[in-house]
């Protein structure tokens, strides 16, 4: 797993993008996250731009139990949600899933009683990527 300022990620090389879809689709259900938006990022180039780009599909994901818990102290959070988990092919064939920690957007906010609905949503979806990973969490 490489972790980075805003999010974490992990390389998929023994799959394709579709099932790298389905298994991302799978571990984010077991960690209580559903899919409110798929943005496929190359057919929307392809639509507005006619250019085409590599495999990349943008998934708004969230945890009902924890954004109500966010909206409940903090009525604007809306405005950070839903987490983003991006999943694209690279030249190689291997799949990168990318997501974004919630401990890192939710810092934008003012309002420390936040934080726990974002510890716990970051402690999930960690789990989600050590699970595509193959890891152990601790």
């Amino acid at each position: 797993m490489t972790t980075f300022r805003y999010g974490f990620e992990t390389t998929l090389s023994d799959t394709n993008y579709d099932d790298a879809i389905r298994r991302v689709t799978d571990e984010l259900e077991k960690e209580g996250f559903g899919i409110l938006s798929e943005i496929d990022v190359s057919a929307t180039l392809k639509k507005k731009l006619d250019v085409d780009f590599r495999r990349y599909m943008i998934l708004g994901v969230c945890n009902p139990r924890l954004a109500y818990q966010a909206l409940g102290v903090e009525p604007q959070i809306g405005l950070l949600l839903p987490c983003n988990v991006v999943v694209q092919e690279t030249p190689t064939g291997a799949v990168v899933v990318s997501i974004a920690d919630p401990r890192a957007i939710f810092a934008l906010v003012d309002n420390s009683a936040v934080a726990p609905a974002a510890e716990a949503a970051n402690e999930r979806l960690r789990r989600v990527i050590d699970a595509l990973a193959g890891e152990e969490t601790v």
